[in-house]
């Protein structure tokens, strides 16, 4: 749990600061636009992995929602408690692909989001991390994932994973493919670009 090393993380820690800066540059309505008409009215209980600075969740705060961001990168919490400290979030230092700390708590999610989380995840951590989603979003909720294509930064653990074959390592758990889109990367890295999918709880 908190003090296991996660190799996805790895190169998050040592430049959080900076990573933090970045990610409050963009938005979250620019990051979400295409999929934001999907995700349900407030209040419901949202679920923000890989929450880094807290930028999402700070703003789903905002909305009313109640926020639960687990972050596994203690440099980032850090960041995120700075930065939106003032807001009713619930910082959870957990990962994927088990989630252990949450699945422990009976609290299920109406909206469990991923944004830029899901291809740090091999393939045998794939089929383990999607059973625990299934577990933690509630009947009639969404999963909302990007995922990144292009090359991999160095330093960083990343695989290419299409919104295709996740949809299909979902659908046999409960969680259905509901929306999918395309777009562009939002930092101007030509050969970088991003899958969007929704998937619906059963």
């Amino acid at each position: 749990m908190g003090s296991e090393p996660v190799p996805g993380a790895a190169g998050y820690g040592e430049s959080a600061a900076a990573l933090a800066e970045q990610y409050e540059r963009i938005t979250f309505e620019d990051v979400h636009r295409e999929a934001l008409h999907l995700f349900p009215p407030p209040p419901v209980p949202v679920l923000d992995i890989g929450a880094g600075s807290g930028r999402d969740a700070a703003a789903l705060a905002r909305r009313g929602h109640r926020v639960v961001a687990v972050e596994p990168t203690a440099g980032l919490r850090e960041q995120g408690l700075q930065r939106h400290g003032a807001l009713p979030i619930h910082w959870v230092d957990d990962h994927l692909p088990h989630l252990h700390t949450l699945r422990q708590r009976p609290e299920r999610f109406g909206l469990v989001l991923l944004t830029a989380v899901w291809m740090h995840l091999d393939a045998n951590e794939r089929a383990p991390a999607m059973q625990a989603l299934a577990v933690l979003t509630a009947p009639g909720g969404l999963v909302s994932m990007t995922l990144r294509h292009g090359p991999v930064p160095e330093g960083r653990r990343m695989f290419d994973v299409s919104a295709e074959e996740t949809a299909a390592l979902a659908a046999p758990l409960g969680l259905r493919h509901h929306w999918q889109g395309r777009r562009g990367d939002m930092l101007g890295r030509g050969d970088v670009h991003w899958s969007l999918l929704v998937l619906r709880r059963d």
